[in-house]
């Protein structure tokens, strides 16, 4: 797994305390929500928070967020295209 993702990553699980997971556990293209994590609406906020204060990206409304959380990748670009532009 790239660098980025791995430090995205190891964020997400120090940020949700998932102490059973290490970054390598999280398989890029893995849902967050779902059948993948298991994550909930309070750890979807949870995501935002953590998003907003490591990469200053704002997930702006609902519809934003369940694009990005998708996935771990799309996380991922979703942080690039707002940081890029």
């Amino acid at each position: 797994m790239e660098d980025e993702l791995l430090l995205l990553a190891g964020r997400v699980i120090d940020g949700l305390h998932l102490e059973d997971l290490r970054p390598a556990d999280l398989a890029p293209d893995a849902p967050l929500f779902a059948g993948g994590l298991g994550l909930d609406s309070i750890d979807a906020l949870e995501l935002a928070v953590i998003i907003e204060r490591h990469y200053g990206v704002r997930i702006a409304d609902a519809e934003i967020g369940k694009q990005a959380f998708a996935s771990l990748r799309h996380l991922h670009e979703h942080i690039r295209s707002k940081q890029v532009g």
